[in-house]
């Protein structure tokens, strides 16, 4: 006796339909956790907070305020003050890193970016050390620095520089040369071809870097909090005077959209003037690099870099001199004493900060890739409408500030089913949400680079949906999955201005705990403070190392 088999043909509507349904479930997974997460842990936060601005009334008050405007005003203009300084320091080493034949080039490229991924605390911390060497601080004799105007701006640079250098540089260094030597066949010297010709076609990434450098400037909190000091008040710092000192939820609720709208209305316009301006495609490919050969050219090469080495290796090295120093000598007590608690107000010991922040970021950067992966895939494979929205929501954080989103959630989440107040993940959340922009900035471009031929091709050899996409989508992103998680673990390690609301007192990251060493009088608790901006840095290079070693060569891309 024989079985006859049912075996279900190709055409079967049956089984297309039921192909069909779990295409649709899958893909409304790849789009909707992405969405359900930004909605849940960003939009719901910040709407609470414009809920709370409007419900009183207060936002109208505070916003008539005279005092309210000085601080825009001032907000604003050292943010812009802050980016052309920014660009004039770094384009000249973006030019080196993009066209000049460097010794140990990756190992620069990764000197260079560590402020940006630094703390903005620990470059504070870090300034505040050389104004006191030098005697630029309040204690000295000569002209003081710290507590100016001019400290943020210093401070800003230092912190920026790199967006120029990573940005501008990575473009530049795939621009095609042929348009700078036909001006100079034509006779146009090296000023002129820069001005009529380079400087045109590197306006979009010049656009961008200048963007995102403004929006940092503009939502700095770290930098204003330690080297500014209470007479240079940006609404940054002023939400979290009014939310944390004086409990003026109303007040901090209004700054915050008030902030809001700004940095909304400036994008905006800057936008605008981006496609203006840079608008049209230029041709790239990797252009070929030359090493300096004559006196002058390495008189060049160093003029252009030092401004921007220098801004990094001094602030740093005052730090490590800071951290070793320990009466009349050197050693190693400062890090000692991170082992034990001294009741600086910490409630554990320093290490333990240390331990929380790789926890905190680790978990962070899990969850970073896993939304960052799926709405990358979203973003290229999904609809052309559905992509792009996404792209766009998934931006925002990066541009909003971390104080209002900390804030945010604060007084949003504090309820049943979602009371994550007192939780450690609120933390991890609140990090999460800064790095996914990074992961989905690393991804997309690779995406987008797969050749559909290969795809193709392996679909002509037997292969289904998924095994293409495990087989060939799979290794082309893999190492720019890598930078992406590296980059995010290393924001996420650093991240203070939302890590102060969230984080509880018994489980602070190494800058919360920074910043109440450094809030301590006392030379041995200062020292704990530089010893802890030491290993904070060390673990920052090492991330930002990762990134250097498996970033490809031709990526524009983070």
């Amino acid at each position: 006796m024989t079985r006859s088999v049912a075996v279900a043909a190709p055409d079967d509507p049956d089984l297309n339909r039921r192909r069909r349904l779990v295409r649709r479930l899958m893909w409304g997974g790849i789009i909707g956790l992405p969405a359900v997460f930004l909605g849940l842990f960003f939009v719901y936060p910040v709407a609470s907070i414009i809920v709370r601005g409007l419900e009183d009334g207060s936002a109208i008050e505070v916003m008539r305020r005279r005092s309210t405007g000085r601080i825009l005003w001032f907000t604003v203009w050292q943010a812009a003050v802050s980016t052309i300084l920014t660009l004039v320091v770094g384009m000249p080493a973006a030019w080196a890193v993009a066209r000049i034949d460097l010794p140990a080039k990756r190992f620069l490229r990764a000197l260079l970016i560590i402020p940006f991924v630094l703390p903005t605390l620990v470059v504070g911390a870090a300034l505040h050390a050389v104004f006191e060497v030098t005697g630029l601080d309040r204690s000295g004799s000569s002209p003081q620095l710290e507590g100016t105007v001019w400290a943020i701006l210093l401070a800003h640079v230092l912190f920026n520089a790199s967006v120029v250098v990573r940005i501008v540089g990575g473009y530049w260094a795939l621009l095609d040369t042929h348009p700078e030597e036909a001006a100079r066949v034509l006779g146009a010297g090296r000023w002129r071809v820069a001005r009529l010709v380079t400087i045109p076609r590197l306006a979009p990434a010049i656009w961008s870097a200048a963007t995102i450098t403004f929006l940092f400037c503009f939502t700095s909190f770290g930098v204003i909090l330690t080297v500014g000091g209470p007479t240079n008040p940006t609404i940054e710092t002023e939400i979290w005077r009014f939310a944390t000192h004086r409990t003026d939820f109303a007040t901090a609720s209004s700054l915050a959209l008030l902030q809001l709208v700004t940095v909304i209305a400036l994008v905006g316009v800057v936008t605008w003037l981006e496609r203006r301006m840079g608008a049209g495609a230029v041709a790239r490919r990797p252009a070929a690099i030359q090493a300096p050969r004559t006196f002058g050219e390495r008189l060049r090469v160093f003029a252009a870099l030092a401004p921007s080495l220098a801004l990094l290796l001094v602030p740093m090295g005052v730090m490590i001199e800071r951290a070793l120093r320990v009466g009349d000598g050197y050693g190693l007590a400062n890090f000692g004493a991170l082992n034990h608690d001294h009741g600086q107000g910490l409630f554990v010991p320093p290490t333990t900060a240390v331990l929380n922040s790789l926890v905190y970021a680790s978990a962070a950067m899990l969850l970073a890739v896993g939304v960052g992966g799926l709405a990358s895939v979203a973003v290229v494979h999904g609809g052309r409408l559905t992509g792009r929205a996404l792209d766009l929501a998934l931006m925002v954080p990066l541009g909003t500030s971390a104080v209002t989103l900390g804030f945010g959630i604060l007084i949003a989440l504090d309820e049943p089913p979602l009371d994550l107040r007192s939780t450690r993940f609120v933390v991890i959340v609140a990090q999460a949400l800064v790095g996914v922009p990074f992961v989905v900035r690393a991804m997309v471009p690779a995406l987008r680079a797969v050749d559909p031929r290969q795809r193709e091709a392996a679909a002509v050899l037997g292969a289904n949906r998924a095994q293409v996409r495990w087989e060939v989508d799979v290794p082309v992103v893999a190492r720019t999955l890598v930078v992406g998680a590296a980059f995010a673990f290393a924001i996420s390690l650093g991240e203070f201005g939302a890590t102060t609301f969230l984080a509880r007192p018994d489980a602070p990251t190494v800058p919360v705990a920074m910043y109440r060493l450094l809030g301590q009088p006392g030379d041995a608790l200062r020292g704990q403070a530089m010893a802890l901006g030491c290993i904070l840095a060390a673990l920052t290079l090492l991330s930002v190392l990762v990134i250097e070693r498996v970033r490809p060569r031709d990526a524009l891309a983070w």
